[in-house]
């Protein structure tokens, strides 16, 4: 999912492939020890020595996903230098927010529609805010996709799809409880991908279908049932909740992302606010609720996995829902002040990042075949004649 999920999603740009993929290996490799090392520090650090095994390798992996999501708000306007800067500050925000959520407020968020999507995603918004350019204009003409990088852009969307049930369910208790994971989000995911089609043709011209709803609010169903799948949803909560996402990030794309760039000043490549914000702030949301109705009853003997300190009697099932709120404040929080303090840092002038009309252009990190580079005008097809004013 990471590698290539990730990867291959953002791929869509026509001159930004290399990239892409290339950036995306580089920030993955990156945070996988980064993280590795900074949640040892607050989860199993233990005589003077950090514990590793599978559990800290697969969340170090969601680790590298919220930065690939961050990543994804600021693709191709960023270089590598100011990329793993940011992997540097978000690893770390990341391990911390993430200790506050799950140790010390006592949050369940398997799945991580908090700790992954929503930081993840606010991170990066706020971080394109900060780094706002008002003449990226003259890159305007790069920003769309062609033929082949839509549809390799959908390798990325299919391997995402695939592999997400198990994504949420890697750390929840082995049993029930994982298994009820995976079906939630199979469910959701199902529901998600019918609504974008339905939705995508209703408001796309003359009813044809758009590939980036496609490509992208098809997974919302994954990102919302982020944090209640291992709670008792039912299918039939996992299908309207999907539903309701796969909604949500379709109308995000074609009504509120140009809103978000000409009154807000956020200029998000990927639309990663509605793929992984709208729809994790509303995963949280359903956290809170079904953490509300969480009785002895429906859960048996799994409350215990699912909820131990309701099962202890330490907290009521309306307590936990009220953490649970207060871990999405806690979470937004973290995402906003980390953003802002990362786009400062990335505006440092010796970072060399691509000026506005190289933007969303493989050429200036990337040996590309068959073109050549005129210093005076920015990259030139092989192909294309040369022209001077």
């Amino acid at each position: 999912m990471i590698f290539v999920g990730f990867g291959f999603l953002m791929v869509f740009l026509q001159r930004y492939g290399f990239s892409s993929v290339g950036f995306t290996f580089l920030l993955a490799a990156f945070a996988l020890q980064w993280s590795t090392l900074v949640q040892g520090f607050f989860h199993s650090f233990h005589g003077g020595h950090i514990h590793v095994g599978v559990e800290s390798m697969i969340n170090a992996d969601f680790c590298a996903g919220a930065v690939l999501i961050s990543f994804g708000a600021i693709l191709g306007k960023t270089g590598p230098a100011q990329l793993l800067l940011m992997a540097l500050l978000e690893v770390v925000l990341f391990g911390l927010n993430e200790f506050v959520l799950l140790s010390l407020l006592g949050v369940k968020d398997a799945g991580g529609s908090m700790t992954i999507h929503t930081f993840g995603a606010y991170f990066g918004l706020v971080l394109s805010r900060v780094l706002y350019r008002p003449q990226l204009e003259k890159s305007k003409h790069r920003q769309g996709s062609v033929y082949h990088s839509d549809l390799f852009a959908m390798i990325g969307t299919i391997f995402l799809w695939i592999f997400w049930p198990s994504f949420n369910s890697a750390p929840t208790t082995l049993g029930d409880g994982q298994h009820r994971t995976a079906l939630n989000t199979y469910y959701s995911l199902t529901a998600s991908t019918l609504s974008t089609f339905a939705l995508s043709a209703l408001v796309g011209r003359d009813g044809r279908l758009d590939m980036v709803h496609v490509q992208n609010a098809a997974l919302a169903g994954g990102v919302v049932v982020g944090t209640s799948a291992e709670m008792m949803l039912t299918p039939f909560g996992a299908l309207v909740a999907g539903f309701l996402a796969g909604t949500v990030s379709t109308l995000g794309y074609k009504f509120f992302t140009p809103i978000l760039e000409s009154k807000l000043k956020v200029q998000d490549t990927c639309g990663v606010h509605n793929l992984h914000g709208m729809p994790g702030v509303l995963g949280a949301l359903l956290g809170v609720l079904v953490a509300g109705l969480a009785t002895h009853e429906a859960y048996g003997d799994g409350l215990e996995s699912v909820f131990p300190l309701l099962a202890k009697g330490q907290r009521s099932a309306t307590s936990q829902a009220m953490h649970q709120l207060f871990g999405l404040f806690v979470t937004l929080i973290f995402a906003s002040v980390g953003g802002s303090l990362g786009g400062l840092l990335l505006r440092l002038p010796f970072l060399d990042s691509p000026p506005d009309s190289q933007c969303y252009e493989d050429q200036i990190y990337w040996e590309v075949p068959g073109e050549h580079e005129d210093l005076a005008q920015g990259p030139l097809r092989a192909e294309e004649p040369e022209t001077r004013a």
